[in-house]
């Protein structure tokens, strides 16, 4: 069973037990619990279920495993002929997950 969930603006799919790198949650510590309730589809023993725009009575329970940053990214802006460079880099954060179940009501 997977699940399609939107979070933050972006689409992640999950299964039970996956660990998923999803974008910096702020305030939260690591071992806490909380479920996301976006579900776009629910795919399980019979046929998937797509939301109009979420599925409803389908949560999908999460817990916080750690917080980091990706590789760095660099930025680099030039104009050819006009004596313009800039060069800029960027470390986004992350939060890791782990999808504890998918609840189904």
């Amino acid at each position: 069973m997977y699940a399609i969930i939107d979070f933050k603006g972006q689409q992640f799919k999950v299964q039970k037990d996956s660990v998923v790198k999803v974008p910096y949650l702020e305030g939260q510590e690591i071992g806490t619990e909380f479920d996301f309730n976006k579900v776009l589809i629910l795919e399980g023993d019979k046929r998937p279920k797509v939301g109009k725009p979420y599925v409803r009575k389908v949560k999908v329970l999460a817990e916080i495993l750690s917080h980091g940053k990706d590789k760095k990214i660099i930025v680099f802006k030039k104009k050819k002929r006009k004596g313009y460079s800039r060069k800029q880099g960027h470390r986004q954060k992350y939060t890791e997950i782990k999808i504890k179940d998918i609840i189904e009501a």
